[in-house]
């Protein structure tokens, strides 16, 4: 199921991209910790717990239960909904011959891009999520702003405007290199 969706995914980004801009590098990154999915499913299982009980069995779920209507509610947003969310999450980085480009889908539409002219300087670092950036996803913090899912390894981006940038990434020297060889041939 999963291959289905990676080919669904290809076909869609890639099916009107020119073949004059080819693609230096690309990485795709899910948020597939351990402890992201035990907590989606932990989540799954309660309201689908709560739920069944109380629309099926009839049995109030909880000291101060909710109306059936509230809880059907519950069930669509929690148990369905937010799981689909947090399965189609995940962060497209690419290096074409015109700029960095990163996605955070389903949130953004398309992808931000950053030209290789408005990119001042970048290196490879190690970082804390947590401490330097307030967590995972689409972060700002006391160091910039960031664009991570996993791991603690990327590059920064120090930008025209003098903002930084965080890009995670599983394969930070590969990206640096390709953004090299993008800012040389620009």
């Amino acid at each position: 199921m999963k291959a289905l969706f990676r080919y669904i995914y290809f076909e869609i980004v890639y099916f009107n991209m020119d073949s004059k801009d080819p693609v230096f590098f690309m990485e795709q990154q899910r948020f597939d910790q351990l402890w992201v999915r035990l907590l989606v499913v932990a989540l799954i299982v309660f309201v689908w717990y709560g739920a069944i009980q109380q629309l099926i069995f009839g049995i109030s779920f909880g000291n101060n239960p909710a109306s059936d209507p509230v809880m059907l509610l519950l069930l669509i947003v929690f148990g369905i909904l937010f799981p689909a969310f947090m399965l189609s999450l995940k962060m497209v980085t690419e290096v074409r011959n015109d700029g960095l480009y990163i996605r955070f889908y389903p949130i953004h539409r398309s992808f931000r891009r950053f030209t290789f002219e408005s990119i001042r300087s970048y290196e490879v670092r190690d970082y804390s999520p947590l401490k330097d950036y307030g967590g995972w996803g689409i972060r700002f913090g006391p160091k910039g702003q960031a664009y991570n899912v996993s791991g603690s390894k990327g590059v920064v981006l120090v930008l025209e405007d003098g903002k930084r940038l965080m890009v995670g990434s599983q394969h930070p020297d590969e990206l640096a290199a390709a953004i090299s060889r993008g800012m040389d041939a620009s």
